[in-house]
């Protein structure tokens, strides 16, 4: 085992003073009323303490199963694995079966379907998205794994390295179906960030790596050069016992958003939202595996929420859940702040299955 001299993310967020200047427009998580076509609702509470809370620092405004097994333009909209905000307040929906879609930021409504496709024209395991400040798009696929630029109606663009031992075996150590699932851009556009599903071979389960890359030339805003983006520092963040990581979003501040995922069958989902501070992790990018009492310092994470413990609001369950609001969920995004909470938003892949459910989560959060 060799280690690398650590280089704390500290040094990578020294730009981090932008906020969420394209997100800020978003207004789909304010208050619904009788006739909101975006499903079953309940008005926002001013204090997270109120009948909302599903802890005292998270709480649900409401959820939607409005796009529940409904269809686009011939599309199936479901599969959905990622969420992003899109540069006029809309949101870009990702879909792990290769399609992207744009829907209407107060109605959920799809407005557009674009379909992917890697350098052969072969179907994408797509996990997860971010909307440059260009408007291009960087989708993560599982499969090699492999981080694309693509045009706003599905040109590739470019693709982005990605070390070897990050890659499914044989080529790499990763497990197929268990490689970038998270994919989130910090806060001034210059760190671009994916964090792996599970543990690749040779490091103690429950320790999944995050990799990041820096952007080189060109203009984080400007939309005829965003620029490249090549290899950068790499980190360890431990899930509990028998989660995966299914995404992760950058606050405001440099800090991460992290949802933990995991099923049990005759139970259900587990569903948990961490805040994470990078700061003082080390660059775990020249440590051949990590045992978890190698001298590595992971990502420190804080208990948000767990999602069980949110009210139900009324919401039922296709499948044994220990809570009927619980679902598949694998995509997040933050949409905005109000009065310094975060609008959060989270949405589940139904695998496009029969007892699994399309449901979007509007949170509201206060990160300590």
């Amino acid at each position: 085992m060799r280690l690398r001299p650590q280089r704390p993310l500290r040094t990578l967020l020294t730009t981090v003073t932008a906020g969420l200047a394209a997100a800020g427009c978003l207004t789909a998580a304010g208050p619904a009323n009788a006739n909101s076509p975006t499903g079953r609702a309940s008005s926002a509470s001013s204090d997270i303490g109120a009948g909302h809370a599903c802890s005292p620092t998270v709480s649900l405004d409401r959820f939607s199963d409005a796009l529940d097994k409904t269809t686009y333009d011939g599309t199936f909209v479901g599969n959905l694995s990622a969420l992003a905000v899109d540069r006029n307040g809309d949101l870009a929906a990702l879909s792990d079966r290769s399609s992207l879609f744009t829907l209407d930021r107060r109605t959920l409504s799809p407005t557009s379907a674009v379909p992917l496709a890697d350098e052969t024209g072969a179907a994408l395991d797509s996990e997860g998205l971010v909307v440059d400040r260009d408007g291009t798009r960087l989708v993560s696929s599982e499969t090699e794994p492999s981080v694309r630029r693509y045009s706003r109606d599905g040109r590739i663009l470019d693709r982005l390295p990605v070390p070897d031992a990050l890659r499914v075996a044989p080529a790499g150590r990763a497990t197929a179906n268990q490689t970038f699932e998270g994919l989130t851009l910090l806060p001034g556009g210059r760190t671009l960030l994916a964090s792996m599903e599970y543990a690749i071979s040779g490091d103690s389960t429950g320790i999944v790596r995050w990799q990041t890359w820096e952007r080189r030339g060109g203009h984080a805003g400007h939309a005829g050069n965003p620029g490249s983006f090549v290899l950068g520092a790499q980190y360890a963040y431990r899930t509990d016992a028998g989660l995966g990581v299914p995404e992760v979003a950058a606050t405001p501040d440099g800090r991460f958003l992290v949802l933990e995922r995991g099923f049990t069958a005759g139970v259900g989902n587990t569903v948990r939202l961490y805040l994470a501070d990078p700061r003082h992790a080390t660059d775990t990018s020249g440590v051949e595996n990590l045992t978890g009492q190698d001298g590595v310092r992971l990502v420190r994470k804080t208990l948000l929420a767990d999602i069980v413990n949110c009210p139900s609001q009324g919401a039922t369950a296709k499948q044994p859940q220990p809570n009927p609001l619980l679902d598949n969920v694998e995509g997040m995004v933050i949409t905005g702040r109000t009065h310094g909470d975060l609008r959060v938003l989270l949405v589940s892949d139904d695998n496009q299955n029969a007892v699994q459910t399309t449901r979007f989560y509007y949170l509201r959060v206060r990160t300590p």
